[in-house]
């Protein structure tokens, strides 16, 4: 199962439209995942037109897609348990916040947003997936998104990329 993953989208504050390199990778992917920070409402259902979306919303979420979505989603796929969470809290990191809030429910995937910070990494047997933003890079060189990709086994990628539009 291909898998597009993406967070912090902030939209339409940082962005009018998704960008061309995400949408051409939409396009071909059988699952959508985005980790929070939507803003709107508007890019859930801009996502839904490519297919089947899971999502949590964040912080600066507003009412409509908090009302819409959950803190906190969990799902397996081929018999992978992953588990989905934006990462925004108070004290340690987000990382530490995102792992913690999976504690005890043996996830093998943990895909989390919030910093902005993309990462592809193990903690202990935790593969942990933060894509970064499409939109909203702060002061890092390039956007991204991440890839994973879930049959017998397990690849993420991140896809990094200079032009949102």
């Amino acid at each position: 199962m291909r898998i597009v993953v993406t967070a912090d989208t902030h939209m339409p504050d940082k962005g009018k439209q998704l960008p061309a390199r995400l949408t051409k990778e939409l396009t071909k992917a059988d699952l959508i995942i985005h980790a929070g920070d939507w803003k709107t409402v508007d890019v859930y259902e801009a996502l839904c037109e490519y297919g089947e979306v899971i999502g949590v919303h964040g912080n600066v979420d507003d009412e409509a897609v908090k009302k819409q979505l959950q803190v906190k989603e969990t799902f397996s796929i081929n018999g992978y348990n992953v588990g989905v969470v934006h990462g925004h809290g108070e004290k340690k990191t987000t990382e530490k916040r995102a792992i913690e809030a999976f504690d005890g429910e043996n996830m093998d995937v943990i895909i989390f947003g919030h910093s902005h910070i993309p990462l592809v990494r193990y903690v202990k047997k935790q593969l942990l997936i933060n894509p970064g933003s499409p939109t909203d890079k702060r002061s890092l060189p390039h956007y991204s998104f991440a890839i994973l990709d879930i049959a017998e086994d397990i690849h993420a990628d991140l896809i990094f990329f200079r032009d949102k539009n």
